[in-house]
């Protein structure tokens, strides 16, 4: 073999032996684990007369994304169910649990850096359920889909993990019954504020 040609072959195979373990920070998966707060915004609508008010909660949650390039991703949001006390004039008069998965499409502006700022637009479905009124009544609240926006901050540590910061809006109109009987609707559209540890594989 021509002594250039194996010259050529030696540096080719060093770059691709340099080349693989920058793999691993190319790979399309992240897991994002953290805490989120659920402030409802709520609007009882013609429920009742009065003040109704939904209590916010604290929980733990995970996100899983997908990068189909270095700046587009999706992502799914998820976590263990939120309780929320419901008040009227101030005082409880019930309760309620809720899953909230929110699966949105992400853009990240700038993807090698080390503050990387990206914003999404994507669909929340929310489960009701365990809903109970302390006077006894049974208590319904209807599933829901809406539209939910987000925004969002990642700095990151190395070229695997990063520290996260997000806010969501979502839009949530459920159906309430009162002992069978629809009685109105409630707008419960939360802020979801986020902070999280990810991990790029």
């Amino acid at each position: 073999m021509p002594r250039h040609w194996f010259r050529h072959l030696l540096i080719g195979s060093l770059a691709l032996g340099c080349g693989t373990p920058s793999l691993a920070a190319d790979s399309p998966w992240q897991l994002r684990l953290g805490v989120s707060k659920i402030v409802p915004t709520s609007d009882p609508g013609s429920i009742l007369p009065g003040e109704v008010d939904i209590d916010p909660d604290t929980g733990p949650t995970f996100n899983l994304v997908y990068f189909f390039t270095p700046n587009l991703a999706l992502d799914v949001l998820g976590g263990l169910p939120f309780r929320h006390d419901i008040k009227l004039n101030g005082a409880k008069v019930g309760d309620t649990r809720q899953l909230p998965p929110i699966v949105s499409l992400q853009w990240h502006f700038a993807p090698e850096a080390q503050l990387r700022p990206f914003v999404g637009v994507g669909v929340n479905y929310t489960y009701f359920y365990d809903e109970h009124l302390d006077n006894g009544a049974k208590l319904e609240l209807s599933d829901s889909w809406g539209l939910a926006l987000q925004a969002g901050l990642d700095l990151a540590l190395d070229e695997h993990w990063s520290l996260g910061a997000d806010l969501r809006y979502a839009r949530i109109d459920s159906d309430v019954k009162i002992d069978g009987q629809r009685v109105g609707s409630v707008d419960v559209d939360p802020f979801v504020y986020s902070l999280n540890l990810a991990y790029r594989f």
